[in-house]
């Protein structure tokens, strides 16, 4: 059942180490646990192809990480005061030359965890990097897919469903999350083991400012539901993103989609963005994850094992769709009276917008 107090005071946590996120407790006796991560290997012998190179220390400086030999997770725990099954898993960008891994990577983990969602950030090979000599479509998507495969294969160790286990992608990030979720999965390796067996495609996929690559997608048929978002003055990835959303939709494929007007790539979580619509995108997220019951764990879902491998977008549980509606929800949520301008969400409270709203709100980053 969905508790939607709840959810609005978890969602005003997802605002980093400010105020808002301080002065916020559901319980003054429980305080919120202290975060403990822990990093998983993918492939226990070494990632095929980087067998002799998996010792090789990773160099990092300020944001980033690089000289990835070894690919891993590393795992955000949900806050058990909140948990709700649901798991993220997610994917820096950088280019495919670093791993943007502080704002990419951990400062999006952290608020997911706290939301009740077990995160895990994914460190994959690097395509691009002097000197590499993998692929972004062979190794680095491979990364990913092993990673859903690993995630899935251990929910119940984290107490995860495996049918609510999403990616979100940023930038280079996004374009693995396109070629796993929205393309055919790659013929069966010889040298396969156990795990491989298991699904590789993602339950719903986040989209942030994605790259180019894997479009036009060419398994939109089956894709899970997504969530895009892109600035309109990004050279790179604005039209990727409007591509897309545009094919998902064709395809029946339930995604919603948020272009801000005067942002341009790298916005992240909108944390250093002076425009207030860039930093509260986090809270459109928030809005399309409870929607989607992705944050529910009661809600009805097809768990057919069948279904799921198959892919089939047709499969998938009423009522999860988008907001343009590519096929009408059964029943309307009901919904609450609240002022404009001033519902709480995932950054905190909203600016005070109208004169009719006399809430004290203010802005915080995610």
């Amino acid at each position: 059942m969905r508790t939607s107090g709840l959810l609005a005071g978890a969602l005003a946590l997802l605002c980093g180490a400010g105020a808002i996120a301080q002065d916020y407790n559901p319980d003054s006796r429980a305080p919120a646990p202290a975060v403990v991560t822990k990093t998983i290997k993918l492939w226990p012998n070494g990632a095929p192809g980087s067998e002799r190179r998996r010792a090789e220390p990773e160099q990092a400086a300020d944001y980033w990480v690089k000289n990835i030999h070894d690919p891993s997770l590393t795992v955000y725990p949900a806050d058990p005061r909140h948990a709700n099954g649901a798991a993220v898993i997610v994917v820096p960008g950088g280019g495919h030359r670093i791993l943007v891994w502080t704002t990419e990577g951990v400062a999006t983990a952290q608020p997911l965890a706290r939301l009740g969602v077990t995160t895990f950030v994914l460190k994959y090979r690097l395509a691009r990097e002097e000197g590499s000599t993998y692929s972004i479509e062979g190794d680095a998507a491979s990364d990913l897919r092993r990673a859903i495969r690993w995630v899935r294969a251990h929910a119940t160790d984290y107490g995860i469903d495996p049918h609510r286990i999403g990616v979100m992608g940023y930038s280079a990030g996004g374009e693995l999350v396109t070629l796993v979720a929205d393309n055919p999965a790659p013929a069966a390796s010889r040298t396969a083991d156990a795990l491989d067996k298991v699904d590789a495609r993602p339950d719903f996929q986040i989209l942030v400012f994605p790259g180019p690559l894997g479009l036009p997608a060419k398994a939109v048929a089956g894709a899970p539901p997504a969530f895009l978002t892109a600035g309109s003055l990004d050279a790179c990835c604005a039209t990727p993103t409007v591509t897309l959303f545009e094919q998902l939709r064709g395809a029946k494929v339930p995604a919603e989609l948020h272009m801000y007007s005067h942002a341009d790539h790298a916005f992240n979580l909108g944390e250093t963005s002076t425009l207030l619509s860039v930093a509260h995108w986090p809270d459109r997220l928030g809005d399309w994850l409870a929607d989607g019951g992705w944050l529910d764990s009661a809600s009805k879902r097809d768990t057919a094992p069948a279904a799921r491998s198959a892919g089939s977008a047709g499969n998938r549980p009423p009522g999860r769709h988008c907001r343009c509606h590519s096929a009408p929800p059964t029943t309307a949520p009901p919904r609450r009276h609240r002022h404009r301008g001033c519902r709480p969400g995932v950054n905190g409270p909203r600016r005070q917008r109208t004169p009719a709203c006399r809430h004290q709100t203010r802005r915080a980053g995610w």
